[in-house]
């Protein structure tokens, strides 16, 4: 895999404002401790706001830390909102009480901390939550595909296509998926895995589901074939050979 850094998407959810200042301070502490980890914080005031953004606006964070006792919804009938949506989001709730332990671990919590919290354990969870997270990313990549999160097999992608404003991947099992994003969007997703690589404006393509190619056309590992755009093949055999055997 290549060195360049995952941007995880944080979403902190409270109604108190001094709250949610609190946690975005520690979160500041943790990345300066841990320059590796990088991540983009999203505040929201209300549960109903956060909930929105998911399911209107495509938003997709890979960890919610939120509180429970918010008015007009609760943390926890939030989250099984957001469960019920397909979201697979790391859940770590922060709240007064332990009262709502174990309905937290029905939605499948990660953490669940009473306030007020102190640093050593929000990093403690967060050390454990992102290991997991980056273990995860090494394997899978997960995609919204029908209103759903969905964990990918990376070795599962033979290839994309751009078709106008859509992505469609296609898997070795057969399997076809229609992505509802640009082409820079999902390469910019894949790009950190050295396999994979971008073959004109139209095509990302694993390098390990290649067999053979020539100047017209690319084997694959099922049989199917993809033709080679235009001024394409020097770059994309020079990237092969690279891939295979270091450039000798």
């Amino acid at each position: 895999m290549k060195g360049a850094a995952f941007v995880y998407l944080i979403a902190l959810c409270d109604d108190e404002a001094e709250e949610l200042d609190k946690t975005e301070q520690m979160l500041g502490k943790y990345k300066e401790r841990n320059p590796d980890t990088d991540f983009k914080i999203e505040r929201f005031r209300s549960a109903d706001g956060l909930l929105y953004m998911v399911r209107e606006e495509n938003y997709i964070p890979d960890l919610v830390l939120m509180d429970i006792y918010m008015p007009k919804k609760l943390g926890i009938e939030a989250a099984k909102e957001l469960r019920s949506m397909g979201n697979s989001s790391r859940l770590v709730f922060l709240t007064t009480s332990r009262e709502h332990a174990l309905e937290a671990f029905g939605v499948d919590a990660a953490q669940y901390l009473v306030k007020p919290i102190s640093e050593e354990a929000l990093f403690a969870a967060l050390d454990k939550i992102f290991g997991e997270m980056a273990r995860e990313r090494t394997k899978y990549l997960i995609l919204r595909i029908d209103g759903k999160q969905q964990r990918v097999p990376l070795h599962e992608i033979m290839y994309c296509e751009a078709q106008r404003k859509m992505q469609c991947m296609y898997l070795a099992d057969g399997t076809e998926y229609l992505l509802r994003m640009t082409m820079a969007e999902l390469f910019g997703m894949l790009s950190m895995y050295e396999e994979f690589v971008r073959v004109g404006i139209s095509y990302i393509l694993n390098l390990e589901h290649i067999d053979n190619l020539n100047s017209q056309e690319i084997c694959l590992s099922t049989g199917r074939k993809v033709y080679v755009p235009r001024g394409a093949y020097k770059s994309l055999k020079e990237q092969y050979f690279q891939y295979y055997c270091g450039g000798g």
